[in-house]
């Protein structure tokens, strides 16, 4: 009579258990990382979110912000603290809203600039247009040859970046504080949140999520099963292939995390870089609209 009692409790508790947590091939699926040619990128699993002997370019990062810093016409340059003294070069836009929404940091993707007219320059100041204010950051960049791998390396580099765009709105008062980040600028922001966590800002957008180079498989998962915040994943009809194939793992990460304010968005006939007619203005559209509703 024991036994069975004993086995009648231990079905029971395997039935509950089983109903409040799925089944582990139920979540999705970490990819195998091939070796190309002699390179190994297991060593970059290895030592994911560490600093390593590898360092970004910042004789090239110094020529592209001396290329473009008289250029800024929307927007005022600010250079951000960090630590040792340094500093990180960002464009500012106040919005001229008589009520604005909160404060947008914007991340770029990789190799390019704070005011980079794919994507960037759009969403900083057409969201302002929009009633948010705006920061650009520059973030790391390496060789204009190098790959999502070359990459991957440097991401800790960004994390001081993004902490001193988030002071930033913090000394001004701003409390609601939206990150968005683009292709390369997404992969910095989830190796943020992977060691940091989303506590410091009020919601996350990525757009372009994924996006590596050919053969090249995404080095760790998104942390987005565990993020608090609301998130929102839009990409283009037309993106790149891996970005579209990795948006159904993407959702069930998200799902995962239970936010019921998460949402995943396409914007028909934009490419990666949004350059098609109206495709970054339905972008914005898409964001400010997103954002506005979380409330």
């Amino acid at each position: 009579m024991l036994n069975k009692l004993i086995i009648s409790i231990v079905l029971s508790l395997s039935l509950n258990v089983s109903a409040f947590f799925p089944s582990l091939d139920s979540f999705p699926k970490f990819p195998e990382l091939p070796k190309i040619g002699d390179f190994d990128p297991q060593s970059l699993q290895k030592y994911y979110n560490q600093f390593t002997d590898t360092k970004p370019d910042l004789e090239r990062e110094n020529r592209m912000i001396g290329e473009i810093e008289d250029a800024v016409m929307d927007g005022d340059v600010e250079y951000l603290p960090l630590a040792n003294d340094q500093e990180v070069f960002s464009i500012f836009m106040e919005t001229e809203a008589e009520a604005p929404k909160g404060g947008v940091i914007v991340l770029h993707s990789r190799g390019y600039h704070a005011n980079w007219d794919s994507v960037i320059k759009p969403l900083r100041v057409g969201l302002a247009s929009k009633g948010w204010h705006t920061l650009s950051v520059q973030m790391p960049v390496l060789d204009k040859n190098a790959t999502y791998y070359d990459y991957v390396p440097i991401m800790p580099f960004s994390h001081e970046r993004i902490e001193a765009a988030i002071d930033f709105y913090k000394a001004r008062g701003i409390d609601n504080i939206i990150l968005i980040s683009h292709g390369c600028g997404a992969h910095m922001s989830m190796s943020y949140f992977d060691k940091y966590g989303d506590d410091k800002i009020n919601a996350y957008v990525g757009i372009g999520m994924g996006a590596t180079d050919y053969k090249q498989k995404v080095i760790k998962r998104f942390p987005l099963d565990i993020m608090l915040k609301p998130v929102l994943d839009v990409y283009g009809e037309k993106d790149f292939p891996g970005v579209v194939r990795l948006s159904e793992s993407r959702k069930a990460l998200m799902d995962i995390s239970g936010n019921k304010k998460n949402a995943q968005k396409v914007i028909k006939g934009a490419d990666h870089y949004y350059k098609e007619d109206g495709s970054a203005d339905n972008l914005i559209k898409v964001i400010d609209t997103w954002l506005s509703n979380l409330k």
